[in-house]
């Protein structure tokens, strides 16, 4: 319903204001744990169907064509939103460069592999002005190609494309990214209501750029990184350059990435703000509907071209910004440069005294010659001596510029693709690179049930065998397909140290799997899963039901040198509520905290609360601790937690902020002691809705089953290759 229009008693349509009964919920109870972002993309939303496989549709697809076609469309100028000096390429590179720049390493989350573009709020974002108008500018090749090419791998796709356009040679390309078909709005982009908020929200000093807020990338909310015209709005080059460093290593860039990307990024195109940024109409959802989708609409002149207002910054970097050539180190070194203002109002910085002919001509006439211009950003790469000395390089060698810029965007493009075996297309590159965390196929030709009769008279415990299978397994993300049991790198730097692992009891299980995965010349990332699995089949036997967990043989074991060290760091828990363990006090409670882990793992509510209490009752907690277990029989695979959980003939108390007593109603005598994420799943009434389904004296037979499904579930997350 369009309230701006709506003539009648808006007291009376149910819909108006937008929200849903979940959302206004949450309103009226904000403490209530939202759940809605275990379902955010229910597969009853996706308009291509349950049984729509991308990979096969990719099969068909015509890439020769497909490029030409999104080549020609580079300098097809359209009257409705006309090319700069006649090509799309710089608009293109900036679609492409926003799309994945959301990402951020601290939870994976964001980047380009969903086309979540172009849906809320990052289609809204600030940041993302006139995006709306590129991608609409790719809407006829879409339609021309359908289901054979995504929103995502087209987004991406042009942005390299206009690189080509304009001379680089790029490092490759793989198809390969699933549309998303509703906005994920669960994803926690900040506690901000407004936009470009003042940095101090998300940092606990701003003078000290890494207490930025995690998993939090961006210095503003509605930017992708960095505030060009400085902290806060206020230039100062050297101070910026500290929060571009920190802001590209939470993406999991180093120095010469970030200025590779910097400078490579502004080699071409131009910033726009010829023009009041103040009348703008507003962005894309916030639109009347006679917009079509489109936002920031702007009465200024012509609105499009020349009078485009966009970030508000006015200019282009380089003298000739339809070019891939070093004019950027050539303008950044040639001159000083002095702050000024754009005709919008923002800060930026000229060249002081600069030759007529290193200026860039106006987009519309050629004849014109316009000052270029740096933003704060980049006069950081001038500034901090460790930029500088790169930049330096750079402009002494364009080629390993190019080389080194090629390589950056590609990381920055595929990031959060996974493995290579999501790969698609005739340019992925052949070369394994470390940041795709690399694993070598494992042995698939082997005896299973002679592995797992050496495994289960190894001496090794349910609880051991479990616990570590899981620790393994479940550094998985779903939101770029990083970690997981494949690969076992929980026997490598950093996991096997991360204080989760335990890394004493891990040292002692993997001294008694290693042998037995020589033995049988299979890999341990095998052996640990093989574990695991006989762990909870004991387990279901001590409860009287004869189980096999599914298994699919072939992981690999990947070696120290194929493991990114730095960026796997960014995988350590800091709480696991599966294992009942919270490393530290953080401001988000321990049940938001499972529910992410549960989101990253891909599981549902039900699946996350079938897994929970399964786990409880086999012994997996953390520290062999007793909280929420919940069972007299522990290490037997029964429905006890939820029996329990949901007893009338307890009560329960406090006793401090993460700690409750169970007590018996009658007696008052202690029978067990529990966390917060125990009791979420008999006070919520959600999640007490699924613990009651589990507690019921007919569906004992069904816990065994749902949980032996979920835990196969999250053994396999990773298995990309099956």
């Amino acid at each position: 319903m369009d309230n701006n229009n709506f003539s009648g008693d808006i007291s009376k349509c149910p819909f108006h204001g937008g929200n849903t009964v979940s959302e206004k919920s949450y309103q009226w109870w904000p403490k209530t744990l939202n759940l809605d972002i275990l379902h955010q993309h229910d597969v009853k939303v996706n308009p291509l169907g349950q049984d729509f496989n991308y990979h096969e549709e990719l099969k068909k697809l015509d890439v020769k064509a497909l490029k030409k076609d999104v080549t020609d469309l580079m300098t097809d100028s359209q009257d409705w939103w006309p090319a700069d000096w006649g090509t799309y390429a710089g608009l293109m590179v900036r679609m492409a460069w926003h799309s994945a720049g959301s990402y951020r390493a601290f939870d994976g989350r964001g980047g380009a592999a969903t086309g979540n573009q172009r849906f809320a709020p990052l289609n809204s974002w600030p940041d993302n002005a006139s995006l709306d108008k590129a991608r609409r500018l790719l809407w006829p090749i879409k339609k021309k190609y359908g289901n054979k090419i995504s929103w995502a791998d087209l987004i991406i796709l042009a942005g390299n494309i206009a690189y080509e356009s304009v001379g680089l040679k790029t490092f490759g390309f793989a198809f390969g990214r699933n549309d998303i078909w509703h906005p994920e709005k669960d994803i926690y982009w900040g506690a901000e209501k407004e936009w470009l908020a003042p940095s101090e929200n998300r940092y606990k000093d701003l003078e000290t750029p890494t207490s930025l807020e995690k998993p939090l990338a961006a210095v503003h909310m509605g930017l992708i990184y960095v505030n060009p015209e400085g902290v806060n709005g206020n230039p100062d080059p050297a101070k910026t350059a500290l929060h571009i460093r920190e802001t590209f290593a939470r993406m999991a860039m180093n120095d010469e990435e970030t200025a590779a990307l910097t400078a490579g990024g502004h080699t071409i195109g131009k910033a726009h703000g010829n023009g009041d940024a103040s009348i703008l109409g507003p962005e894309p959802e916030a639109a009347g509907i006679e917009e079509q989708g489109f936002g920031w609409s702007n009465p200024n002149g012509k609105g499009k071209g020349r009078d485009a207002v966009t970030s508000g910054i006015e200019g282009a970097w380089t003298t000739n910004p339809t070019k891939w050539d070093n004019g950027y180190f050539d303008l950044l070194f040639g001159y000083e440069w002095q702050l000024t203002k754009s005709p919008a109002g923002a800060h930026q910085w000229e060249p002081i005294n600069i030759k007529d002919e290193h200026k860039p001509v106006d987009v519309e006439n050629p004849t014109i010659r316009v000052m270029p211009m740096m933003t704060d950003a980049d006069m950081a790469m001038k500034v901090d001596p460790i930029y500088r000395k790169i930049c330096e390089k750079f402009k002494n060698d364009h080629a390993y510029f190019s080389e080194t810029f090629a390589r950056a965007w590609f990381k920055l493009t595929h990031r959060d693709m996974g493995p290579k075996s999501r790969y698609f297309g005739p340019d992925v590159p052949s070369e394994d690179l470390i940041w795709q965390d690399p694993i070598p196929a494992g042995n698939k030709n082997y005896d299973v049930n002679k592995v797992k009769e050496k495994i289960s008279n190894s001496g090794l415990s349910i609880s051991e065998m479990v616990t570590t299978a899981w620790d393994s397994a479940r550094t998985y993300r779903g939101s770029d397909m990083r970690g997981g049991a494949n690969g076992a790198r929980i026997r490598l730097i950093p996991q096997k140290n991360w204080e989760a692992n335990e890394p004493q009891k891990l040292q002692k299980v993997l001294n008694i799997l290693e042998p037995i995965a020589n033995e049988f010349n299979i890999s341990l990332a095998d052996t640990i899963v093989l574990a695991g699995n006989i762990g909870i089949e004991k387990a279901a036997k001590n409860a009287g039901y004869e189980i096999t967990v599914p298994f699919k043989v072939g992981r690999g074991d990947a070696s120290q040198e194929m493991t990114e060290v730095e960026s796997f760091e960014f995988l350590e828990p800091s709480a696991d509520g599966f294992r009942n363990f919270q490393k530290q006090d953080d401001n988000i409670s321990t049940e938001e905290m499972l529910v992410d882990k549960a989101q990253l793992l891909g599981l549902t509510a039900p699946e996350m609360t079938v897994l929970l209490g399964g786990m409880r009752v086999i012994g997996t907690n953390y520290g062999n601790t007793t909280h929420g277990v919940l069972t007299d029989k522990q290490g037997t695979l029964t429905n006890d937690f939820f029996v329990n959980i949901t007893d009338m003939s307890n009560t329960w108390k406090a006793v401090d902020k993460n700690m409750y007593e169970i007590r018996d109603r009658k007696t008052n005598k202690i029978k067990w002691t529990a966390t917060r994420i125990d009791l979420i799943f008999g006070s919520n009434s959600i999640l007490r809705s699924y613990s009651e389904v589990y507690a019921q004296d007919d569906h004992k037979e069904k816990f065994v089953k749902d949980f032996v499904k979920v835990w196969a579930k999250v053994m396999n997350a990773d298995r990309f290759d099956l």
